[in-house]
Parts: structure tokens; C-alpha cells; sequence
């Protein structure tokens, strides 16, 4: 897959095989994992409509597949309300979403309206709202063919369910979902653990290392120093160790 068939369709290419997209308005970041055999998305975008323009970015970029398994960093609205288009793919998520995911999608629909989601593709995407099939309590390696991936479920920290996703290469990619973010100040919500998230980042740079490349939910690619930074401004923010 050059990385002009990335660029066109308004991707970045981080690997072979990889990459991610900024989403416009909340600039939540999308993941992208292409093997021989199966095709990965990470988080699927705040409406119907952005989940089917992603389904369609994948299809362009990887020559007419289809994603097979998608892999949910954490339940909030932009990271989860296009699920719906990619149907008979696998889903995956942090151990309780599958629970929560049924019983918050009122909130969830309400929190996207607060946020400028048109009230009618909020109340769409809230009534398909799909669940993980598929729970992770510690690690997960999927084999997507002659590719191995880890899901790790690293939290609670920003949220109650942390999923975090690592994909080995010459230099390890880390989509992080919003343990991390670049493009501002880490966002605590109602659903966050603060007491817990400076740990989870802790487990974190001890699965990837310094050597990795890790992508924000929000924001520009960092490395291992600025995590470390964000780890110790939230320890210091929440009084935690």
C-alpha cells in the first residue's frame, strides 16, 4: 500500500501496513492495521455517516477489503457511535463495555448533542449502538496473517475501560485511545479514575518502551518522554503517586 493511497483518502502512514486518521471536529484519531489476512480499525467516529466514511477510506486504501475486526479504545461518543457500518466484524473492548456500552447509550447519545452532533445522527447512531463481542481484561494477541497485535487493557484512567492497542515493527506503534493526548490538556470526565490513570500510563510505556511511537486519542504523534511528562502532570493534577 504506497503512502499515496493513504494521503489520498487523508491518512497518515505510520508503518507498512499502518497508519491513522485525525477525525474533524473533536480531532479524535482512528487507527488503521492491514495484514495478510484481516484488516483492523481502531475506534469507528462519532456518527453513522463518519463510520461509513472511514469504511469507505479502507476499502480505497486497501484495495476493496473489508475491516474485519475493530478494536474500541474506550465507550465515549467519538470513539464509538459509527460501529454500527462495519457489520460482521469482530469487535473488541476492555472487559465491562460490552455491559456498559447497552445501558450508557442514552448518555452517550446525550453527551454527542452537547458536543454538536446533529440531535437526529446522534439519536441513529445511539439506537445501533454496538457492544464488544469480544472482552479484554489483561492482553490479546490477534493474528491478522503474518501480522501479530496486542491489545492491552491498561486502564482505568481516562476512563473505565482503557483499551490500548500495539502493533510490533522497526519501531513499535502505540494507539493509546485518550490516556494520551497531545492536542490539549487531558480530558477528565465523569467516568475517569483519576487515582488510577498515572498507573495505567505507567503500564503502558512498560509494554511499548522508549523506543515506540505513541499516537494520542488527540493530537500529533509523541514519544516515551512526553508520556512520561503527561503521566507526572497527572499525578501532580490529581495528587496521586
Amino acid at each position: 500500500m504506497p503512502t499515496e493511497r493513504w494521503e489520498e483518502q487523508g491518512w497518515e502512514r505510520l508503518g507498512e501496513g499502518v497508519g491513522r486518521r485525525r477525525l474533524p471536529g473533536w480531532d479524535a484519531t482512528v487507527g488503521l492495521v492491514v495484514g495478510r489476512d484481516a484488516v483492523l480499525l481502531y475506534d469507528t467516529g462519532a456518527t453513522l455517516a463518519q463510520g461509513a466514511e472511514l469504511r469507505a477510506q479502507v476499502a480505497s486504501i486497501t484495495g476493496g477489503r473489508r475491516v474485519t475486526h475493530v478494536a474500541l479504545s474506550h465507550p465515549h461518543f467519538d470513539h464509538v457511535l459509527g460501529t454500527a457500518v462495519f457489520a460482521g466484524a469482530e469487535v473488541f473492548g476492555a472487559v465491562g463495555m460490552d455491559a456498559l456500552l447497552p445501558r450508557e447509550a442514552e448518555e452517550l447519545r446525550k453527551d454527542a448533542v452537547r458536543q454538536g452532533v446533529d440531535e437526529r445522527a446522534a439519536a441513529e447512531a445511539a439506537e445501533v449502538l454496538v457492544a464488544p463481542r469480544h472482552t479484554v481484561s489483561g492482553e490479546w494477541t490477534l493474528d491478522l496473517g503474518g501480522r501479530q497485535v496486542l491489545l492491552a487493557n491498561v486502564g482505568p484512567g481516562h476512563s473505565g475501560h482503557d483499551l490500548a492497542l500495539l502493533v510490533p515493527g522497526e519501531r513499535e506503534i502505540v494507539f493509546c485511545g485518550d490516556l494520551v493526548e497531545e492536542s490539549g490538556e487531558p480530558q477528565a470526565g465523569p467516568d475517569a479514575i483519576p487515582a488510577r490513570w498515572p498507573a495505567a500510563l505507567d503500564r503502558l510505556l512498560s509494554l511499548a518502551g522508549e523506543d515506540a511511537v505513541y499516537v494520542p486519542g488527540h493530537g500529533a504523534l509523541v514519544d516515551a518522554d512526553f508520556v512520561r511528562r503527561q503521566r507526572d502532570e497527572l499525578a501532580h493534577r490529581f495528587e496521586v503517586s
